[in-house]
């Protein structure tokens, strides 16, 4: 498990991100036509304080989120209960999945696998829980394109996206190259995510050379068929 710090110190800002990200739902509606949602057991790996799960089950998916973090569990538990929601969370890794063989169509996680080597023990469980048919499909940052990929490559020059993509080539995933934004409503918001997101001086000169509150934003949607 890697820490988190930009959901795990401040889950409030991080709240605001999620709102801004994706409002126009490329990513969900790319993941439903992967595999439906509809009538699908459906986990959601590192599902942080449980943005997606009460969507996931609106959509009638019986959705279970899995989340190392404790304090990000109960938030999430906290979330569910005051939607009247029918989605369950459970704290567990991503290498030790608390699930049965076989007993899952759809897997979701929303940047959880980004750094790629090292997840292998992650992806042998995925191969052990989801069913023959289902689908894995992890969401991750196209460090390649895109404004918010330039800042994440100045932000963190040692990640390499060459070698990320060859991992995941290696481990049969297909990836979708998508295209979403981040909207804020306030410039403030942008400022206090984009500072969550990247180091104080990579944010500092991100922000000064932004204008308006829209971030295009680049992401390598990376799914597997089992």
């Amino acid at each position: 498990m890697i820490r988190s710090p930009n959901i795990w110190d401040t889950p409030e800002v991080y709240e605001v991100e999620n709102l801004a990200s994706d409002r126009a739902g490329v990513i969900d509606a790319t993941v439903a036509a992967l595999h439906p949602v509809r009538g699908a057991d459906l986990l959601d790996i590192g599902c942080g304080t449980g943005f997606h799960l009460p969507r996931f089950a609106d959509r009638g998916a019986r959705v279970l989120g899995l989340e190392p973090h404790l304090p990000l569990v109960r938030r999430a538990a906290n979330r569910l209960r005051a939607r009247g929601s029918r989605a369950r969370v459970v704290a567990g890794s991503a290498e030790a999945l608390p699930l049965a063989d076989a007993s899952v169509d759809l897997v979701h996680a929303r940047w959880a696998y980004f750094f790629g080597p090292g997840c292998e023990p992650g992806l042998r469980e995925l191969e052990r829980v989801v069913r023959p048919g289902g689908t894995a499909c992890l969401v991750d940052n196209d460090a390649t394109r895109s404004t918010f990929g330039a800042w994440f490559r100045r932000g963190y020059p040692a990640y390499d996206p060459v070698a990320v993509q060859r991992f995941w080539d290696r481990q049969g995933f297909t990836t979708e190259r998508l295209t979403i934004a981040w909207t804020f409503d306030r410039r403030a918001d942008l400022e206090a995510v984009t500072r969550i997101e990247l180091p104080p001086a990579a944010a500092d000169a991100a922000l000064a050379g932004h204008e308006g509150l829209v971030v295009d934003y680049a992401v390598a949607l990376r799914w597997r068929r089992y």
